[in-house]
C-alpha cells in the first residue's frame, strides 16, 4: 500500500499479496506454534492462502499461527518469512520485522520485500536505511509506484528536497491519477518555499479525489500562506473539508456516561495532539498543563504518533491516561475517547501536521474544542468552541468561525520559560558599527510583501543587516532563492546573514546578535516572537485582519510592548527606524525584557491555568444548558 502522508512523513502501510485499507490495530502476537512434520509444497500452498485470508482479516494471532507452522515445516519459506515480519511490523516489533523480512529477501530478493522492509526502516526513524530498501525495490521493478513514492518521502524526511520532488514527479509520470502523489508533492513544495505550486498539486490532488480529506486540510494550512486570503474563499474551502470528512459519518448524540456523578469529579478534560514534545504547542501546554487544578480538571492525553522526548516525559506524569492513537483508525480511536466519558476534548492540531480531525467528526466527546495548535477555523460543523482573546479574536471577526469563539481574559496562549540556561547579552549595536534586524523562522512565512517591506527597511537605516535563520538554509539552494529575492529589491547579499538549523541552546543563543527581531506577515511570528522576548529582543509586527495574522500583535500587548505594533507598511518600516536609531532605550529594554516578559500573563502559568479551568467548566455548563432545554 502507499503512503498517504500529510505535511510531515508518517509510516507507509505495508503491503501484502493483496492490499487491505487500513493496518490493524496492534495486539500481542501469539506463541509460536509446535514444530510440524514436513509438509507438501501443495499443502504449504494452503496454509498460506489460509493465512493471508486471515491476515487480511485482521485476525493475526490466527495468522501467525499459521505462518509459524509453515516455517517449522519449511524454514526458509520467504513468503511466510515476508507476511510474518510484516505482523511483527504491525505490532512496533521493528527489529524482529527487519530479521524476518531480510531473511526472505536472502531467500527470494522479491521487490515487494525490499519495499517493505524499507517501510519498517521508516517506521522505526532509520530513514537512511529506508531509501535504501525503495531504491533496491524500484532497482528490481522499474516502475513500482508505491516504492517511487515512499522514496519521495524518505528523501523530504532527510531533507533532499529536490529529490523527492523527482520521486513524486516519477510517480506522477507513471500514474497521473495518482491523488496521493500530488498531496506528497505538494508538502515537499512547501518546504521549498514554492507556494503557489504546492497550492495547485494540492488542487489536483483533491480533483482527482474528492472524497478525501488529507489533502483538502493541506490546502487549508497552506492557504494561511496567502497575503491575498480572503475569509470567504477561506470559510467555503473548510466547508468543503466539512462534507468530504463528514461523508459516511453519524456524529454522536449521546455519550456514556461514568458512575460517579459529574459534581463529585473533576471535568475530564482529553488532548489529542501529535506535538506533546518539544515544539511550540508543547511549549506552550508545559507550564499550564502542570497548574491545572487536579480536583477541577483531569486530564487525558491521546498523541497522535508514536515521537516522545524530555518535554514528553515532563508532562506525562500530569495526565491521568496517556493513549497513543497513532496505530487506531478514527472509529476505533473515536471509540477509545468515547469509551473514556472524555467531557471535553481538546483539538491541539487543527489542519498542521499529523491532526486527527475525522476523530473530532465522530464526535466521540460532548464538548470539542480548538487550542492552541491553529489559528483559523477547522470548518468542522461538530467542533463546538474555538479559544482565543480579544486580541485574536474580535467581535467583529467572530463570522470567520463554524466553532464558538469563546475569550480567555488575558492572553489565550502561556508560554513555558526554556529550561535551556541561556544569557541575555548586550545589545549587539553597542559593539557593531551597524543595527541587526532580525527574522528566525520557517522560510515559507517569508512573504513577497515580507521582502518588499523589509527591504524598504533595510534601505531605510544605512549599514544595517537582516539576520535569517532557518531550518531550510541549510540548503544552497534555499540560500540562493531567498538572496535572490532580496537582490530583486536592490539588497545586496553582503546585507544578509543567513543560517541554518541549530540545537535549542545555541538557537537561542543567536538572539544575542539581533537587536530588533521582525515579524512576517501575513503568517506573523509566534513562538519565535516569544523567544525573542525571553532573550530580551523586542519585536516589531503589523496589525492584521483575522486570527493568525493577530498572534504576535496578542503576544505585544500581553508583554506590554502594544507600541511595537504598526497599523500599515509604511508605520512598521518607521517605527523599526525609529527603533534602532534609539541605542539607549533599546539596551535598557533588553536588560529588563525577560523580567517584564515574566511578570506578564504570557507567562503566568498559575494564573492562565484557573482561566482556561474557568472556560472549559464554561463550556461545560452551557452543554448542559443545551441538553437541558432538548429534552424539553
Amino acid at each position: 500500500m502507499n503512503d498517504f502522508v500529510q505535511r510531515n512523513p508518517q509510516a507507509p502501510e505495508q503491503a501484502a499479496p493483496a492490499a487491505w485499507e487500513r493496518m490493524p490495530t496492534p495486539r500481542r502476537p501469539g506463541a509460536a506454534s509446535a514444530p510440524a512434520e514436513a509438509a507438501s509444497a501443495s499443502a504449504i500452498e494452503a496454509l498460506l492462502a489460509r493465512a493471508v485470508e486471515h491476515h487480511q482479516a485482521d485476525r493475526l494471532d490466527e495468522a501467525e499461527t499459521l505462518y509459524r507452522e509453515i516455517l517449522a515445516s519449511d524454514p526458509q519459506h520467504a513468503d511466510a518469512l515476508h507476511l510474518l515480519g510484516l505482523i511483527a511490523h504491525q505490532f512496533g516489533q521493528y527489529s524482529q520485522a527487519s530479521e524476518l523480512i531480510m531473511a526472505a529477501i536472502a531467500s527470494k530478493p522479491h521487490a515487494i520485500y525490499y519495499y517493505n522492509l524499507g517501510n519498517v526502516m521508516q517506521a522505526n526513524k532509520r530513514i537512511a536505511a529506508a531509501a535504501e530498501c525503495f531504491r533496491q525495490a524500484i532497482a528490481l521493478v522499474p516502475d513500482y509506484v508505491d516504492a517511487w513514492n515512499n522514496l519521495g518521502n524518505a528523501q523530504r524526511a532527510e531533507g533532499e528536497l529536490h529529490g523527492a520532488v523527482e520521486s513524486f514527479v516519477k510517480v506522477i509520470t507513471l500514474k497521473p491519477d495518482y491523488a496521493q502523489a500530488y498531496n506528497n508533492l505538494a508538502n515537499a513544495l512547501m518546504e521549498l518555499d514554492e507556494l503557489d505550486a504546492a497550492i495547485e498539486s494540492y488542487g489536483t490532488a483533491i480533483a482527482l479525489r474528492p472524497d478525501l480529506p488529507v489533502p483538502r486540510s493541506n490546502l487549508l494550512f497552506a492557504l494561511n500562506y496567502r497575503s491575498d486570503l480572503t475569509q470567504q474563499a477561506y470559510r467555503e474551502e473548510a466547508a468543503r473539508f466539512d462534507e468530504a470528512v463528514m461523508q459516511g459519518v453519524t456524529p454522536a448524540t449521546s455519550w456514556l456516561v461514568e458512575a460517579t456523578p459529574r459534581a463529585a469529579r473533576p471535568l475530564r478534560v482529553g488532548i489529542v495532539s501529535g506535538d506533546l514534545k518539544q515544539h511550540p504547542v508543547g511549549y506552550f501546554l508545559e507550564s499550564v498543563v502542570s497548574n491545572l487544578d487536579a480536583q477541577r480538571i483531569e486530564l487525558h492525553a491521546y498523541p497522535t504518533r508514536d515521537v516522545e522526548d524530555l518535554l514528553t516525559f515532563r508532562i506525562k506524569p500530569r495526565f491521568a491516561s496517556w493513549t497513543n492513537i497513532a496505530g487506531l483508525s478514527d472509529d476505533a480511536a473515536a471509540e477509545r475517547i468515547r469509551a473514556d466519558c472524555i467531557d471535553v476534548l481538546i483539538d491541539a492540531s487543527g489542519h498542521t501536521q499529523f491532526n486527527r480531525l475525522p476523530v473530532f467528526a465522530r464526535k466521540p466527546a460532548p464538548v470539542q474544542v480548538s487550542w492552541p495548535g491553529y489559528f483559523a477555523s477547522t470548518g468542522l460543523r461538530t467542533i463546538d468552541y474555538i479559544i482565543g482573546d480579544r486580541h485574536v479574536l474580535p467581535a467583529s471577526e467572530h463570522s470567520h468561525f463554524t466553532e464558538r469563539p469563546w475569550h480567555l481574559p488575558d492572553s489565550y496562549l502561556c508560554f513555558t520559560p526554556p529550561s535551556d540556561a541561556v544569557a541575555v547579552g548586550d545589545l549587539p549595536m553597542s559593539a557593531n558599527d551597524h543595527v541587526t534586524f532580525g527574522y528566525f523562522g520557517k522560510l515559507a512565512k517569508i512573504s513577497a510583501q515580507s521582502v518588499a517591506v523589509w527591504s524598504r527597511l533595510l534601505h531605510a537605516v544605512p549599514g544595517s543587516r537582516l539576520f535569517v535563520k532557518a531550518q531550510h538554509l541549510d540548503s544552497d539552494h534555499a540560500r540562493e532563492a531567498l538572496l535572490g529575492r532580496f537582490a530583486a529589491h536592490g539588497i545586496d547579499a553582503a546585507r544578509l546573514i543567513l543560517e541554518g538549523r541549530s540545537p535549542r541552546a545555541e538557537y537561542l543563543a543567536a538572539y544575542n546578535r539581533v537587536d530588533i527581531m521582525l515579524s512576517p506577515f501575513p503568517y506573523p511570528g509566534g513562538t519565535t516572537t516569544v523567544e525573542g522576548l525571553w532573550m530580551g529582543v523586542p519585536v516589531v509586527c503589523l496589525r492584521g485582519e483575522r486570527f493568525l495574522t493577530h498572534i504576535c500583535e496578542s503576544m505585544l500587548h500581553s508583554a506590554g510592548l502594544s507600541d511595537w505594533i504598526a497599523s500599515s507598511e509604511d508605520e512598521y518600516i518607521e517605527k523599526a527606524a525609529a527603533f534602532a536609531a534609539d541605542a539607549s532605550r533599546l539596551s535598557a529594554l533588553r536588560s529588563g525584557l525577560r523580567a517584564q516578559l515574566l511578570a506578564s500573563p504570557l507567562c503566568d502559568a498559575p494564573r492562565f491555568a484557573k482561566h482556561l479551568e474557568a472556560a472549559l467548566h464554561g463550556m461545560w455548563e452551557e452543554h448542559l444548558e443545551t441538553a437541558a432545554e432538548n429534552a424539553q
